[in-house]
């Protein structure tokens, strides 16, 4: 196993985005593992192998349960894996530590909204303003490396 770069590892922005992109990343596996289990307790299989070994092909169909927690996974992906890139990248442009680390934070904790109030199906406008504001610091990251890079393109 290679050891960690010592500079990336003294770079705070850095690490305060691997430790709220790490949480993410275990929430959407919870995201996937909740999928898996409302599969199991509807019995709503994907694939007739799976409902075949869970009673038969009758419950290889969908649920309405096993949609939402599908839409929830999927509504991560779409917008994580962006957050992914672009908080990697920004924290490369040697941003104030303070709020590199409201940035993370506030994305964070609006995904995590957003994936409760999806999942409870909590009363509008729950989920919508939880997944605004969690747009507000992908939009500043990502305006402040294109004010970065202007000079380069």
């Amino acid at each position: 196993q290679a050891a960690p770069s010592p500079k990336m590892m003294e770079n705070t922005v850095f690490m305060s985005f691997t430790f709220y992109s790490t949480i993410l990343i275990l929430k959407m596996y919870a995201v996937a593992i909740i999928t898996g289990q409302v599969r199991l307790r509807k019995k709503a299989f994907a694939n007739p192998e799976d409902a075949l070994r869970n009673g038969g092909l009758q419950y290889h169909r969908e649920d309405p349960d096993v949609e939402r927690c599908r839409r929830a996974h999927r509504n991560d992906m779409e917008n994580i894996f962006p957050f992914l890139f672009l908080g990697a990248i920004y924290s490369l442009l040697n941003p104030s530590p303070s709020v590199a680390r409201i940035h993370f934070f506030i994305f964070c904790v609006g995904r995590i909204i957003h994936t409760i109030a999806y999942l409870l199906q909590l009363k509008a406008p729950t989920r919508s303003v939880a997944y605004s504001v969690a747009q507000l610091p992908c939009f500043s990251m990502a305006m402040q490396i294109l004010l970065a890079t202007t000079p380069y393109w």
